[in-house]
């Protein structure tokens, strides 16, 4: 048994000897075992021998079903969180669960281990320090480029999860809107049988699947490099950009570049120069 708490589990994404010992003692230990999929993960609990009764807990459920095992924790029953694969809550059910959880002083406890967009930024070859977890970009493809088109800008690593059969055509969108040239890593079926990691331009990425049929399977993960930070060597970051950009509303551009350089000490041509883009933009 294991002390009355939300265990929030981490299970293999494709390799089953990724299981950490601490997860199978969690999972052996608690009174019950909240699944996204019942039958899905009884395959896994079978393999290794974990007798503890499950629970579906998944998107059209969630809700219906949080109140009583919110109940159930708070009688001193111990439950285990887990998704099909990976870290729960990473584009998995569980939120709603983990905020109640929290709201009534309940104990939740993180027992980490695979999560598939760690795994691909880890292998990407792309900077780490700073990155945005996106989940899948929409399906359409209208929302698709527009939602790529508020990303375009953004200077962090950025990490989509997306489908086999999707996968071409946001290549094609990621290729219309970031450019041919964008540095991008595909990691496909990581830590399963398959697995490939490709690293290059957007172009050229897209090419590639095009040309076979089977990197068009499987789990997918793109890792798309941040656009470069125009202003970093004149210190012009976000944060100096979102206040030239509050000053534009109400100011002319060179009022608005001189009071910038008040506030943040930096210089005021670079600044002008930098709210002239701004103004272009809009």
């Amino acid at each position: 048994m294991v002390e009355s708490a939300l265990y929030v589990v981490s299970t293999p994404i494709g390799n089953l000897d990724d299981i950490t010992p601490r997860a199978l003692q969690v999972l052996s230990g608690v009174d019950l075992i909240a699944a996204e999929d019942t039958r899905h993960s009884g395959r896994l609990l079978q393999h290794f021998s974990v007798a503890t009764r499950t629970m579906a807990l998944h998107d059209h459920n969630e809700r219906q079903v949080c109140d009583r095992l919110i109940e159930r924790l708070q009688n001193g029953e111990s439950i285990a969180l887990i998704s099909d694969a990976g870290t729960p809550l990473v584009n998995d059910p569980g939120y709603h669960l983990v905020y109640a959880a929290h709201q009534n002083r309940i104990k939740v406890i993180p027992v980490v281990g695979a999560c598939a967009a760690i795994a691909a930024l880890s292998v990407s070859g792309l900077a780490s320090d700073r990155f945005a977890y996106e989940g899948f970009l929409p399906a359409k493809a209208g929302a698709r480029v527009h939602r790529l088109e508020t990303l375009k800008d953004e200077t962090r690593t950025l990490i989509f999860y997306e489908a086999p059969h999707r996968i071409i055509a946001s290549l094609e969108s990621l290729v219309l809107v970031m450019g041919y040239e964008r540095t991008a890593t595909l990691a496909r079926e990581l830590t399963k049988r398959f697995e490939s990691v490709r690293q290059a331009p957007l172009g050229e990425l897209l090419e590639w699947v095009r040309s076979d049929p089977n990197q068009q399977k499987g789990e997918i993960v793109l890792v798309v490099q941040g656009a470069p930070d125009r202003g970093s060597e004149e210190g012009i970051d976000s944060e100096v950009r979102r206040i030239l950009t509050l000053l534009l509303d109400d100011l002319p551009t060179k009022q608005a570049a001189a009071l910038a350089a008040k506030i943040t000490g930096l210089k005021k041509n670079n600044l002008y120069k930098e709210a002239l883009q701004i103004v272009d933009k809009e």
